[in-house]
């Protein structure tokens, strides 16, 4: 199950793990302060009381903390061992960021021994919350069960876009059922034989849901009223590419069409959204900066010790509405890297990019002179990645849809950004405008929240970076 939050899809499991993880931590520090002061003696128990506003601020700042470090992306709830180091490694930063807390606010200060054993049934908690949710979901009768209508090149992607983003465990594909004149490009197994109308299909092979992946459906190919009857039936009904987006995030180009795109709700710009963005946009840029005040000063040292000026690069590229501006940069590559003056993709191992260059870019530190393009406006905090009109000029050429990516600012950090490697070919940027169309579509506060708490894996965990 999917539950649409201000626009954007988030699997029920996960809010459902969420909600259990955070209170397992409140609950933690209640039970870790009883055990404190009922095997010892009672005196300080004042002190710590009342303790919902330090419960709460624990919880809180672990349940970030987790959330920064993926826990709860769908690849991670399997239960591999990356999830356990993961969780670990959060642990130490939330202890990190506790002993901060408590230097900070005096008054939510807690005492070595009671904090100890909160961090202690906070582990027990989460590890056995974890276990019990996947002993759960992993259960077959979870699983929901759907069937493809259509055998053209539209329904042979559903298998593969399953697989590729770990949803097998999720959904049971019954088959494919054939509809009017497509040739097949299904593997002959998987085709359903008709046996009666397409309700009586559904109804045999217990269909939770139907996807409807037919690219032609003017001529009676589809039949609205068997659908209709089905829908009538309880059985969901849902077009391929609102099934992609709904469960892999991204709108899938392969699937779409330009009438699905003006129908479905979406790709929305309000007076009021725009106001709220630029209010987080310019909040967000002002907190960064007077934060990252001593990275700034430490890397422009480095900078010019190893290779000397300029310490900033800039280079045009490509705004809301085509339109475009110089974006600042610290220069992490020679200053002749493009001597001959043809744009390069940059490469994995580039060998134009500097010792300090390589450290910042790996940190993603060269990105934050951008926080002065932010304030100027011309890009957004958050927005799809902004690239060099040369660049755009051909990936319009290559890849439908290209333009679409320009009707919002584009972001210092963005959903593509934080769900797809480094983008370094063409085949990259179509992965990469996936997920910028899902962002134009539906991009809200709530999303930028998102990605900003995922952008935090990316920065601490290295990922992606050349």
């Amino acid at each position: 199950m999917m539950v649409r939050i201000f626009k954007h899809y988030v699997p029920g499991q996960v809010i459902f793990l969420a909600l259990a993880d955070i209170l397992i931590l409140f609950s933690a520090m209640y039970l870790g302060v009883q055990l404190r002061f009922l095997i010892g003696d009672t005196y300080g128990l004042e002190d710590v009381l009342p303790i919902w506003p330090k419960a709460s601020s624990y919880a809180t700042v672990l349940f970030l903390i987790m959330s920064a470090m993926g826990l709860y992306e769908r690849e991670l709830i399997d239960g591999r061992w990356e999830y356990y180091a993961r969780f670990m490694m959060s642990l130490v930063l939330g202890l990190i960021a506790m002993i901060a807390i408590f230097y900070l606010f005096p008054q939510l200060f807690l005492g070595r021994g009671a904090f100890a054993l909160t961090m202690l049934f906070s582990v027990l908690g989460v590890i056995l919350a974890r276990g019990v949710f996947l002993r759960v979901i992993n259960h077959d009768i979870l699983r929901q069960r759907i069937m493809i209508l259509g055998t053209g090149s539209r329904a042979s992607t559903v298998h593969s876009v399953l697989q590729r983003h770990h949803l097998s465990r999720k959904f049971y594909v019954v088959g494919y059922l054939p509809l009017g004149s497509s040739q097949n490009s299904v593997d002959s197994p998987r085709i359903l034989k008709r046996d009666g109308s397409i309700l009586a299909m559904a109804t045999k092979y217990q269909v939770d849901e139907i996807v409807v992946a037919l690219r032609e459906r003017r001529g009676g190919n589809l039949p609205m009223e068997e659908l209709l009857e089905c829908k009538l039936e309880g059985i969901n009904v849902v077009d391929l590419s609102s099934f992609f987006e709904r469960e892999t995030g991204h709108v899938q180009i392969d699937s779409l069409n330009p009438s699905w795109m003006v129908f479905s709700d979406g790709f929305c710009r309000t007076s009021a959204r725009n106001l709220v963005k630029r209010i987080f946009d310019v909040g967000t840029s002002l907190l960064l900066l007077a934060a990252t005040l001593p990275v700034f000063v430490i890397t422009a040292i480095l900078i010019v010790i190893e290779s000397g000026m300029p310490i900033f690069y800039r280079q045009v590229r490509v705004g809301e509405c085509g339109r475009p501006f110089p974006v600042l940069k610290f220069r992490s590559m020679r200053t002749d890297a493009e001597r001959d003056g043809v744009p390069q993709w940059a490469k994995k191992g580039d060998a134009r990019v500097t010792r300090v260059g390589k450290v910042i870019r790996k940190l993603r530190i060269d990105e934050l002179p951008q926080l002065f393009n932010v304030l100027r406006g011309d890009m957004s905090f958050v927005g799809p990645r902004p690239e060099r009109p040369f660049f755009v000029r051909e990936l319009e050429k290559q890849i439908p849809y290209y333009a679409n990516r320009h009707t919002v600012k584009p972001g210092i950090t963005g959903w593509a950004q934080v769900r797809y490697p480094y983008g370094a070919s063409v085949e990259d940027a179509r992965e990469k405008l996936q997920y910028d169309l899902y962002y134009a579509k539906n991009h809200s506060l709530f999303l930028d929240i998102i990605i900003l708490l995922q952008t935090a894996q990316v920065v601490i965990l290295g990922k992606g970076a050349r």
